[in-house]
């Protein structure tokens, strides 16, 4: 394994199983907590919990976040958000429309963030890496934020598949894990995986208060892909944002599960506002166009 401080590409190198994949902590510590739980009850160690990146965000404590991922030696992909907070910039590079709600509620949490993260947390932030590469079952894949050519590339479920064939091109590798966009999928792209865990920070605009990661064990018959639901304590979660300069907005949707604004969504994934989301689980076959799946 090689691990170099400001690094580019983080590279596990093969991982013997099974891997757990989440995104977008948001600095909801008490979602963290409760997937750093789930971990632990399934034995599956910190070197094989990968986040893809947005340790801050909507949620009252990224500083008690960025604190336990890093005291636990997760492999962490930098986000937008720790780009920006790391290097100073003025706002949080997420890729919203400029004048949106999502912009908008954007520019007060960013705020926030920078007060309360420390100076040391920050520094850390310019150093994780922009993708972090493993192998598991033979197969090779490479964990990014957004997309593979720009941090804060929005990949959607409707994002067309040319898109992701294009991205998956840039990679080079087997899958891509990404995140960014919020939403659990999986999509087989000529052989290929894009996958997106979801993220543990936020609902997934379904209707729940749950959020999602993901589960990925090699198999005989290919590696198995579990999408799975997470339940915590969203209720305090909620409160914490309440009694910081936070926007409101962010805990109703911890509550409520439906998101502030889905502007920047396509309109495919737009239409699936308010509806539940399923856990599912998949076997993919690296070069194979069809994976089997099952409830």
């Amino acid at each position: 394994m090689t691990d170099t401080p400001g690094a580019t590409i983080r590279d596990l190198g093969t991982l013997d199983g099974p891997v757990l994949l989440f995104g977008g902590p948001y600095g909801n510590r008490h979602a963290l907590d409760a997937l750093l739980a789930e971990a632990a009850r399934r034995g599956i160690p910190s070197g094989r919990t990968i986040c893809t990146g947005d340790l801050a965000a909507y949620a009252a404590d990224p500083e008690g976040v960025a604190e336990r991922l890093r005291a636990a030696g997760t492999p962490i992909v930098m986000g937008n958000v720790e780009e920006s907070l790391g290097f100073a910039a003025d706002d949080c590079a997420c890729g919203f429309t400029d004048g949106s709600t999502c912009s908008v509620l954007a520019a007060r949490w960013y705020r926030y963030a920078e007060q309360v993260v420390c100076d040391g947390t920050k520094a850390w932030m310019r150093d994780l890496p922009r993708r972090i590469d493993f192998t598991l079952g033979g197969a090779r894949f490479a964990v990014i934020h957004g997309g593979v050519s720009e941090i804060n590339r929005f990949v959607f479920p409707a994002t067309p598949r040319d898109a992701k064939a294009a991205e998956l091109d840039t990679a080079g590798t087997d899958a891509v894990v990404g995140g960014h966009s919020g939403l659990p999928f999986n999509e087989i792209v000529g052989g290929r995986l894009w996958h997106n865990p979801g993220v543990i920070g936020l609902p997934a605009n379904d209707g729940t208060p749950r959020v999602w990661y993901s589960l990925l064990t090699p198999e005989r018959d290919g590696i198995a892909i579990e999408i799975r639901a997470l339940t915590y304590d969203h209720a305090a979660a909620a409160a914490a944002i309440r009694r910081v300069d936070l926007p409101g907005d962010y805990a109703d949707a911890l509550e409520t599960g439906l998101w502030p604004s889905d502007d920047v969504m396509p309109d495919g994934d737009r239409a699936r506002r308010g509806i539940a989301i399923k856990a599912s689980r998949i076997v993919w076959q690296p070069g194979k166009s069809v994976a089997a799946a099952a409830e």
